[in-house]
């Protein structure tokens, strides 16, 4: 009798268990949110070596591999010379060049939110970078327009290559180019095809 008493008790006490409402858990016995480690800075800025996974002095199917191969319009131009495209997984407003099936050149174009390891992009002052790079930089007048338009060049780590036509396909460097609004509208990264005024020229 006692005993069926305490079997009917505990019966009791685990329905009573079931139905009760579930208390809110605290923040401590909530399991922890894993997040995410942030990317390495080292592969988002362009630097003359080049960006991400385009590096320059790469072939033609490795830089496929990396980003897709070049649209059907990028075949219009000499490919066996020289051609530049915008490649369908590259970096948004960047644009590939390659000479003889090499890539020597990555440019920042309008649209392009890739900056170098300064920290300048397409649309920074043109003022604050001849600041920036003092007298490791040359700046040139532009080509076609009237100053403040100007081209301002680096090739860090060998300053005895300013003010000369740099020929040694060894060479990296940086070539910003400042429009008429005083503003970087480009942005050339590599070797001496940085130097090009228009295109692959």
């Amino acid at each position: 009798m006692i005993r069926n008493a305490v079997l009917s008790s505990v019966a009791l006490l685990a329905l009573a268990a079931c139905n009760a409402p579930e208390t809110a858990k605290t923040p401590e016995a909530e399991s922890p949110i894993s997040v995410p480690a942030a990317p390495t800075a080292a592969a988002d800025v362009l630097t003359p070596q080049g960006y991400g996974p385009l590096r320059i002095g790469m072939t033609q199917a490795e830089v496929d591999a990396a980003v897709g191969p070049p649209p059907a319009n990028a075949a219009d131009a000499e490919p066996s010379e020289c051609r530049q495209y915008q490649p369908p997984r590259g970096p948004k407003g960047v644009l590939v060049m390659l000479e003889q099936g090499v890539l020597t050149r990555l440019t920042a174009i309008k649209g392009s939110d890739v900056k170098t390891e300064t920290g300048i992009g397409v649309g920074s002052d043109g003022e604050q970078v001849k600041a920036l790079y003092g007298a490791a930089a040359e700046a040139t007048p532009h080509k076609y327009q009237d100053a403040p338009a100007a081209y301002v060049t680096i090739w860090p780590g060998t300053n005895d290559l300013l003010n000369t036509h740099v020929m040694d396909p060894a060479a990296r460097g940086l070539r910003f180019v400042i429009g008429q609004d005083g503003k970087v509208a480009f942005i050339h990264a590599g070797g001496p095809s940085i130097q090009y005024v228009e295109g692959c020229s």
